[in-house]
Order: C-alpha cells, then structure tokens, then sequence
C-alpha cells in the first residue's frame, strides 16, 4: 500500500477529479461526460447529483488522495431492510482508482475501508455488483472474499 494514501468524504472541489475518473475506464468513456480544468464545463446533473449524495445521511462518497491529488473514490450506500432480521446492507458502487496508480494495492486499501465504514454504520451485509464486461474486476472482488451468490439485473429508463 501506498503509505501517503488517505480515504476521506468526497468535497464539492472534488467532483471534476471524481468524473474524470468515471471516465477514465471503456465503460466509462461510453456514459461520461467529459470535465474540463474548471467545474464550470461540468454537467450539471454530476452537480445536482453530487448534493444529493452529499446531504443524504445513507450516502457516502469517498475519494482516495496521495499529496492532495484524488487518485481513487467509491461510492457507499446504506440500505436498511427488514430481510435478515432487519439488517442494513451496504451497496459498494463505481469503483475507480487511477490509472497512473494501479498496481500499487490501493483498490484493495480502499475497499478495506469501505468495509470498516460499512461496520461501524451497522451494515452486516456488504454487496457490488461488477460489468460483466469487467472480468479483472470480477476475479478482484473474488480475491477480497466477494461471492457471486446472485445475478443482477437492470432496467434503464
């Protein structure tokens, strides 16, 4: 791991690094919007979206900063139900880490991170769901104890 790396809450005067990290993987590069030097160029729905996340108390946004530079985020999500007796799920949700940095365990730093979050919400299950289209990331989560116990399904409007 790299030992300058720090995991924090994502800050408005992160979003342009945020979306340019959405953009920087195939997937991405198909539904992003492309980011400019100034948040000026930004989309606004990545605006309005990120105040969404920001004030809801069951979202946590997190970035990943070597020397002030945002090289890594993920996206938490308490869910609370009523299945399992009532538990609190939490969704792990686009997972990115920066090219120029890959390699150097830090999406598994952040993961473990996201997981001690989740613990200390009360979440005694933690789920993803990963592109089937993304078999590296598939055979990642597998490493860390992930289980494709379910198939997942979606339906864009």
């Amino acid at each position: 791991m790299h030992d300058k790396l720090r995991f924090r809450k994502a800050k408005r005067s992160d979003l342009a690094a945020i979306v340019t990290l959405l953009i920087e993987d195939d997937l991405g590069q198909a539904r992003e919007r492309a980011v400019f030097d100034d948040d000026s160029q930004l989309d606004e729905r990545y605006l309005k979206a990120f105040n969404r996340i920001d004030m809801d108390k069951n979202q946590h946004l997190v970035v990943g900063e070597i020397a002030g530079a945002v090289v890594a985020t993920c996206h938490l999500t308490l869910l609370p139900s009523l299945s399992f007796i009532g538990s609190t799920r939490m969704q792990i949700e686009a997972v990115r880490v920066a090219e120029s940095v890959r390699g150097q365990q830090l999406g598994k730093s952040m993961m473990e991170f996201a997981i001690d979050w989740g613990q200390v919400q009360g979440a005694t299950i933690i789920q993803l769901t990963t592109n089937k289209l993304r078999p590296r990331a598939k055979q990642f989560y597998d490493s860390l104890g992930f289980e494709a116990t379910h198939d997942g399904m979606k339906l864009y409007l």
